[in-house]
């Protein structure tokens, strides 16, 4: 069943999308009045395909001179957008767009426009854009994430056209835990893999944006079977905070305490493996290698309980009592978290 649906689904999109001619022997000997017809729906879905991939925009950035996220993500930066609304809104992968000095969208159509950060949320990743002139495309509808099941098949789209276009599986929803003090309750994960993931279009088989290409990861099924793919965050989180991103450029509420670690769990502890320059961790002498024992007398031996007792604790500013290791040392740390956004540098407005 699963092979018969992927069949379905790639024989209606493959071909308009990635324009492979699908005549059958039977369509040469039909009326002339039904190939007409045939020839109509073809053109129609032509015509739908082109718009559904008009919406997927290229996105360029340059970061401000000494940006904090330079060292990890570059001073220049690429990816994918779509389009999802009639005034020029654009959703991507955050990341790629923090700490812009410049952005700048390239549309199918070869048209490159200058374009704004209007929000970013640390907690889902997502970052929201806007066209500086009409793009005159017509935006992706967002779908419905929670309808995707395991072994549904999808189109991911990255910027680059029908050429760029791949079909790959849903292998799995679950959550999923970075580094880097990070965590969805449930992420999409697809296989096999597309190598041009950043901020990339998932797509469902009605032609609806139900994810936006975040990484790509080797164990998509669950941690520790390897099977490469991609991790995608899904729309449905996207869709609550979105008038507060073009309103606000953030999530109402208070956010989120951040510490600046980012840790790796192995042998059942937490091993700090990079530590943010001037961050409250930092000021607060934790240094790469250190092993994290607990949230104050709590013990914590992966990222989810960190996350999950971190973020208990309360809003960004309050201080968060750490226990770690430091070589043969175990020592007890108060650290005062700040907002994330804090952290990041702006453009100079003079």
């Amino acid at each position: 069943m699963t092979h018969l649906r992927l069949s379905l689904f790639a024989a209606s999109l493959l071909a308009v999308v990635l324009a492979v001619p699908a005549v059958s022997q039977a369509a040469l000997t039909e009326p002339r009045s039904q190939r007409a017809q045939s020839k109509d729906d073809g053109a129609r879905s032509q015509n739908e395909a082109d718009e559904m991939i008009s919406a997927v925009v290229r996105v360029k950035m340059k970061a401000i001179t000494g940006a904090r996220s330079n060292s990890s993500l570059g001073s220049t930066r690429e990816g994918t957008g779509v389009v999802i609304d009639d005034k020029g809104h654009i959703v991507t992968i955050g990341y790629i767009v923090i700490e812009a000095d410049s952005i700048e969208v390239t549309t199918q159509d070869g048209r490159t426009l200058p374009a704004t950060l209007v929000g970013y949320d640390h907690a889902t990743g997502f970052g929201l854009l806007r066209s500086t002139v009409p793009l005159k495309v017509k935006p992706m509808p967002l779908g419905d994430p929670g309808q995707l099941e395991v072994r549904d098949p999808v189109m991911i789209l990255p910027a680059g056209g029908r050429e760029a276009a791949t079909f790959a599986y849903v292998v799995s929803r679950r959550g999923f835990a970075g580094s880097w003090e990070y965590m969805l309750d449930s992420a999409i994960f697809t296989s096999p893999p597309t190598l041009q993931w950043a901020g990339a279009a998932l797509v469902d088989r009605d032609g609806k944006l139900v994810g936006v290409g975040s990484l790509l990861v080797r164990d998509t099924v669950e941690p520790g079977s390897p099977l490469p793919g991609n991790m995608f965050v899904p729309v449905d989180i996207l869709k609550p905070i979105l008038s507060d991103l073009i309103a606000k450029g953030r999530r109402a509420g208070s956010p989120r305490p951040w510490l600046g670690l980012a840790t790796e769990a192995a042998q059942g502890r937490l091993f700090v493996t990079r530590v943010s320059p001037d961050s409250p961790a930092d000021r607060a002498g934790i240094r790469a290698g250190d092993i994290l024992l607990g949230v104050g007398a709590e013990s914590v031996k992966t990222h989810e309980e960190l996350y999950r007792k971190l973020w208990s604790i309360g809003p960004a500013g309050v201080d968060v009592p750490l226990r770690v290791l430091q070589g043969a040392d175990m020592r007890d740390v108060k650290v005062r978290s700040i907002d994330r956004f804090e952290y990041f540098k702006e453009k100079p407005t003079y």
